[in-house]
């Protein structure tokens, strides 16, 4: 079997979906959807992520025409998995860096392990982003000698895409905690945990909030630089007005 998981650029309805792909969505793990027919298995993560797993890539190519979703596109954010079952596999999975191997392809299997390949792409959509914002971030530090008040719009322009990066981070991806089903289910939590040790998921995670702690940290920095700058141009205009407060009184005085 071939799994093939990849971020959306545009919103996918489930309606969207069933009439492309002719299946009916259920609602799957932590607010998924997912379903299945003879030729593949769907997820659609709330995330914005869209799994297929077929016997053949050329189905899932196939699905993805219909979808109207081109492999081509620029900046498209993909990851795929061979999944092999084996009836007489000594363990119930088994999980390396290269392939899935299953004793049973239950739909409980392929959406869990659906879920963690999307949030390993989702994951990688905000290690990008993450990227361009830590740029922009040293060439704010870098310019800070240049740093006018007029342009304190502009960060908080950018304080606001940081702290919505953080919130969608945090709620969207689901890190936080295993899915609830899994506190039922000792084999599917096993998978589920070596799947999320394999693609580094809580690792990945940790640095990207590192990241996004130290751009928060610099732009305190500059703002507390702009503050200061402001302060002292309030306190030289009221130490002018003071000084012109005091001429007009000595010529007030003199006449």
């Amino acid at each position: 079997m071939n799994l093939l998981s990849l971020n959306l650029s545009h919103p996918l309805t489930t309606s969207t979906v069933e009439y492309a792909l002719d299946i009916t969505l259920s609602k799957g793990l932590e607010n998924g959807y997912y379903g299945a027919n003879a030729s593949f298995h769907v997820v659609l993560a709330p995330f914005g992520v869209l799994t297929l797993i077929a016997e053949d890539k050329k189905q899932i190519l196939e699905a993805l025409s219909l979808l109207r979703i081109s492999l081509d596109t620029e900046h498209l954010i993909t990851q795929d998995y061979p999944i092999h079952v084996d009836p007489h596999l000594a363990s119930p999975f088994n999980v390396t860096n290269e392939s899935i191997f299953l004793r049973e392809a239950s739909t409980l299997n392929l959406n869990i392990i659906a879920l963690a390949i999307s949030q390993s792409v989702g994951l990688e959509r905000y290690e990008k982003r993450l990227d361009t914002l830590f740029s922009q971030s040293r060439r704010i530090v870098e310019s800070i000698h240049t740093f006018s008040i007029s342009r304190r719009s502009h960060l908080m322009q950018f304080a606001k895409r940081l702290a919505l990066t953080r919130h969608d981070m945090l709620s969207n991806l689901l890190l936080l905690d295993k899915p609830n089903i899994l506190w039922d289910n000792e084999e599917a939590e096993a998978l589920y945990i070596r799947l999320a040790f394999i693609l580094e998921l809580y690792d990945r995670h940790e640095t990207a909030l590192s990241k996004l702690s130290q751009i928060k940290e610099d732009v305190m920095l500059v703002m507390d630089i702009i503050n200061h700058k402001k302060s002292e141009f309030l306190e030289w205009i009221i130490i002018i007005l003071i000084a012109v407060e005091i001429v007009m009184g000595v010529f007030e005085f003199i006449h």
